[in-house]
Parts: C-alpha cells; sequence; structure tokens
C-alpha cells in the first residue's frame, strides 16, 4: 500500500511593512523638509508665505492695539487713584500742622482754651485718623509708613493732654509739655508724611508718562502691518496682473481706521492728561503746600509769643514758612488772586503781632494773636479767611483733576478689547483674499 505524500500546510507570513515604515530618520525628515518646500515652491507656495506672514502681522497688530489702549487706560486709572492718594496724605498733612496750629494758639489764652478752638483741634484729630484709615486702604504700600505715623500721633496727643493740663493749672511746665509735643509733630510724625508724600508724587509722575506710551503700541503696530499689507498686495498685483485684492485690500484698510481713529484718540488722551498735570494738579499742589506752610506759620507765630523773648528760633521758622507760602501762592494764576489778598492782611496781622511783643507789649500782643481786639481784621480772623479760601480752592482743584482725567479716560473707543477681534477680522480677510487666488492654481 502506497501512501501519498501530503503537501505541506500552509503557513501565513505577514505582509511586509510600508516601504516608509522602514525608511531610517534621516530620509524621512528629509522627505517632511521636501514636503514643506513643495507647499511653498513656486506662485501657489509665495501665496501661501505672504498669507501666513499678513495673517500673523494682523492678528500680531490686535494684540498691540489692545495692550495699547489697556496701557493707556490702566494709567489713567492709576493716575487717578494716586492722585486721590495724594491729596489724602496732604490732607493727613494740613489736619495735623491745623490741630497743632490750634493747640499751641489756644495755650496762649490760658487756662481753658476757646470751645470752638478746641473742637476744631478734636476735628481736625479725627480727620486725620479718618485719612490715614483711608489712605491705608486705598494704597497698600503706604501702610507700614501710615502705621508708624498712627504710632507717633498717640504720643503727640498724649503730651498737648499734659500741656493742656498743665496750663489750665497755670504751670510753667505746661510750655514745655507743648514744645515736646511740637518737636514729636516736627520731627517724627511730619516726616513720614513728607516721605508718603514724595512716594506718591513718584507714583503719579510715574503713570502720567505712562499714558503716551500706549500710542507707540498702537502706531508702531498699525505701521508694521501696513506695510506687510502693502508688500503683499503688491506683489499679488504683479503677479496674477490683477491691480486690487478687495479682501485684503479691506483688511489693510480695517488696519489703516483702526491706527488713525486709535492714535489719534490716545494722543487726545494724552495730551488732556498731560494738560491735567499741567494745570490743575499742579495747582493742587500748589495750595496743599501752601496751605500746609501757612499753617506751620501760624503754629510758629503762637510758639514765638510763648517763649516771650526767647523764641527767635520759631520766629525763624515762621519767615521760613511764610515764605513757602508766597512762593506757592506765586505759581497759581489770577484766578486765586483773592487767596493772595487774604494771605497778605494775614501777615499785615502778625506784623502787629511782632511789633508789639518786640516793644515789650507781650499782653497785647498775645490779644491780637489770639482774636482778643476790637478789630475785625486781627490775627485769627485774618488767618481763618485765608483757611477758608484755600480750602474751597483746593476742593475745586482736587475735584477738577479726578474729573478731567474721567473724561480722558471714558473718551476713548473700546478699541482695548475690540483690537484682537480686529485683528483677527483683518487675518480673515488676508486668507479669503488669497484664497480666491490660490483657487486659480488648482
Amino acid at each position: 500500500m502506497t501512501q501519498t505524500q501530503s503537501a505541506p500546510p500552509a503557513t501565513w507570513s505577514p505582509a511586509p511593512p510600508p516601504d516608509t515604515a522602514q525608511q531610517p530618520p534621516a530620509t524621512r525628515t528629509a522627505n517632511a523638509r521636501g514636503a514643506v518646500a513643495q507647499w511653498f515652491d513656486g506662485t501657489p507656495g509665495r501665496m501661501r508665505a505672504f498669507l501666513i506672514v499678513a495673517a500673523a502681522m494682523s492678528v500680531v497688530f490686535g494684540v498691540a492695539a489692545s495692550q495699547g489702549f489697556g496701557q493707556a487706560e490702566g494709567a489713567l486709572d492709576r493716575a487717578q487713584a494716586n492722585a486721590a492718594q495724594l491729596v489724602r496724605i496732604q490732607a493727613i498733612h494740613t489736619n495735623l500742622v491745623s490741630a497743632n496750629a490750634d493747640a499751641t494758639n489756644a495755650f496762649l489764652v490760658g487756662g481753658l482754651e476757646p470751645p470752638q478752638q478746641r473742637a476744631h483741634f478734636v476735628n481736625s484729630m479725627a480727620a486725620a485718623a479718618g485719612l490715614i484709615a483711608d489712605a491705608a486702604a486705598a494704597q497698600p504700600a503706604d501702610r507700614d509708613v501710615l502705621g508708624a505715623l498712627n504710632k507717633t500721633l498717640i504720643t503727640y496727643e498724649g503730651l498737648i493732654e499734659q500741656a493742656r493740663a498743665n496750663n489750665r493749672q497755670g504751670l510753667p511746665i505746661g510750655s514745655q509739655y507743648l514744645k515736646d509735643a511740637n518737636s514729636v509733630l516736627q520731627d517724627d510724625s511730619l516726616p513720614l508724611v513728607k516721605a508718603l508724600v514724595e512716594a506718591n508724587e513718584k507714583r503719579v509722575d510715574t503713570e502720567f508718562d505712562g499714558i503716551s506710551r500706549g500710542t507707540i503700541w498702537v502706531v508702531a503696530g498699525g505701521l508694521l502691518s501696513l506695510v506687510i499689507f502693502a508688500v503683499t498686495l503688491r506683489w499679488l498685483a504683479r503677479r496674477t496682473h490683477r491691480y486690487l485684492n478687495v479682501p485684503i485690500a479691506a483688511g489693510a484698510a480695517l488696519v489703516l481706521l483702526t491706527t488713525v481713529v486709535g492714535g489719534i484718540a490716545l494722543a487726545s488722551a494724552s495730551g488732556a492728561a498731560k494738560d491735567t498735570r499741567n494745570s490743575e494738579y499742579e495747582r493742587t499742589l500748589a495750595l496743599s503746600r501752601a496751605r500746609i506752610a501757612a499753617y506751620d506759620a501760624r503754629s510758629n507765630e503762637s510758639l514765638t509769643l510763648i517763649a516771650r523773648g526767647s523764641g527767635e528760633e520759631f520766629d525763624k521758622a515762621y519767615t521760613a514758612a511764610a515764605a513757602q507760602v508766597n512762593e506757592q501762592l506765586g505759581k497759581l494764576g489770577s484766578q486765586d488772586s483773592a487767596l493772595a489778598t487774604a494771605w497778605r492782611q494775614y501777615q499785615a496781622e502778625h506784623a502787629k503781632v511782632r511789633k508789639d511783643d518786640t516793644d515789650g507789649k507781650w499782653d497785647d500782643a498775645v490779644n491780637r494773636a489770639v482774636g482778643k481786639t476790637d478789630e475785625d481784621t486781627n490775627s485769627v480772623n485774618t488767618f481763618n479767611a485765608f483757611d477758608k479760601t484755600s480750602d474751597q480752592h483746593l476742593q475745586n482743584a482736587s475735584t477738577a483733576v479726578q474729573s478731567k482725567l474721567t473724561d480722558a479716560r471714558d473718551g476713548l473707543p473700546p478699541i482695548g478689547w475690540l483690537g484682537i477681534p480686529i485683528g483677527i477680522a483683518a487675518a480673515l480677510l488676508v486668507a479669503w483674499g488669497m484664497s480666491q487666488r490660490l483657487e486659480e492654481y488648482r
């Protein structure tokens, strides 16, 4: 019996992998580069390159416009907030020197001070404390210095109360407590306030300078984008022999319009802020400094009399403070002529006080300094007239600063949040226009 040999069982062999899987990495990279080069090859490839560059530049312009307006609006907001903080700090300074002027002048009366003057002292210290709390909440960077200021004021008020208690009893040591209180205010408290004023003045100056930088973002981004659009349209016209690609030209017009409107709006806002800085803001600073120096002069007038013939140091301090008032009032325009007149009237009364004192009429000098004369134009009345007038002028100037900066910010078009959508719209117009030409090569 013969056996037939059966065929061997069929075996399955896997299909060979695609050629690319067997290619070495260097070959695959070369192929990829070749594909990319082919995509940018020839006239269609160059069209794709122009499309990418012009569309990308459109988006970059949108971001630059948004950044420029955001920076200008932020600088206006911060300038407004820092200017308000500066006025707040100067109001603290004014209230402190005003309270000190009340305390020193009331000391001349002897015994119980006039209730109205005492109430003014208490109200000034309370106002200073409230403003310190407001200032700490408004600007965290000032909190540490404001906290240190609060501590010095506790010491100052304690010394004032000791001076009052001793003065009521007719004890001479009361004048020493008053001098110590004045030293604490002048040497410990006011240097802290002046440091705060300088810090906030620098902040305001920095923000005013930053407003104009927003214009650079918009104009530089717009001009660079328009150059890219011009090159793209020129190359496209020469290559396709068509004078105008409407969608791309519309994208260029959108960028041009945004640049012109945005640039003019930002330049106008920057100009308005600069005018405010050179007028109402400078006027606010001058009025604040004049009021602070005037109260300082008033305190030194009283301290000179309290020293009874040995107050040369305080008299020199009065002269220096009065010169500072004159300097600051000299910076104001004719609209503040009534204020200058009020200050001259007080200075004339001060000259009478000093004449009585140097002529040996100390009681007459004190009566004139504390307002115990039959004349309407004594030292108290003339200083109160200056105080009232300068306070009103300061409020008007400070309100004008806030109002003008608000108007400058509110007058800006909404390009801050429309900038990126405008850039994307310009990029889509570029893609639309270029795709029309690319279709002709398929």
